[in-house]
């Protein structure tokens, strides 16, 4: 058997990361939960991916620059609202700071009170379980409970640009 050795590169910069890991296309979300107050709060987030099956895991990404990175670490439930293709104001809204994001944004409540937005492809209600350090982000790991789904396209995001299923030939 033959030995390989290797010399450890350095990473990528952060332009580069950006660019390859935007040639991955990525459904767009809005994640929703309360804050200590029982206000609604939520933010637009791509970062997120099934983790298992048993139990029904998955993990949503928080940067630890955003605002909503207080509110989901308090959290005890939060949800992973499925944006549709026409709910791109829907993204750039929840992406933007220092707004009330929820001021004429339709909504719901569902089980425990967690914000549910209208219109969407999909709600998955979850229990936050645990979270970790990664880098710059901290992970947030929730046992899915719930959620229901709707025929709508799905709004995407490739290549710094929003998309569509329907933009396909």
């Amino acid at each position: 058997m033959t030995a390989y050795h290797t010399v450890p590169m350095p990473p990528v910069d952060a332009t580069q990361f950006r660019h390859l890991l935007g040639r991955f296309a990525t459904g767009v979300t809005v994640v929703t939960a309360l804050d200590p107050g029982g206000r609604p709060v939520g933010m637009t987030a791509s970062a997120l991916s099934s983790v298992s099956l048993d139990p029904p895991l998955l993990l949503v990404c928080v940067g630890h620059q955003a605002e909503f990175l207080k509110t989901i670490g308090q959290a005890a439930h939060f949800a992973l609202n499925v944006l549709a293709v026409d709910q791109e104001h829907l993204s750039r809204l929840f992406a933007a700071t220092g707004v009330d994001h929820f001021a004429s944004v339709p909504y719901r409540r569902g089980p425990d009170g967690v914000p549910l937005l209208d219109g969407v492809v999909a709600h998955i209600v979850c229990d936050r379980t645990t979270h970790h350090e990664a880098g710059d982000h901290m992970v947030f790991f929730g046992l899915v409970t719930g959620g229901e789904t709707f025929e709508r396209a799905p709004l995407l995001y490739f290549a710094s640009q929003y998309t569509s299923t329907r933009d396909r030939p």
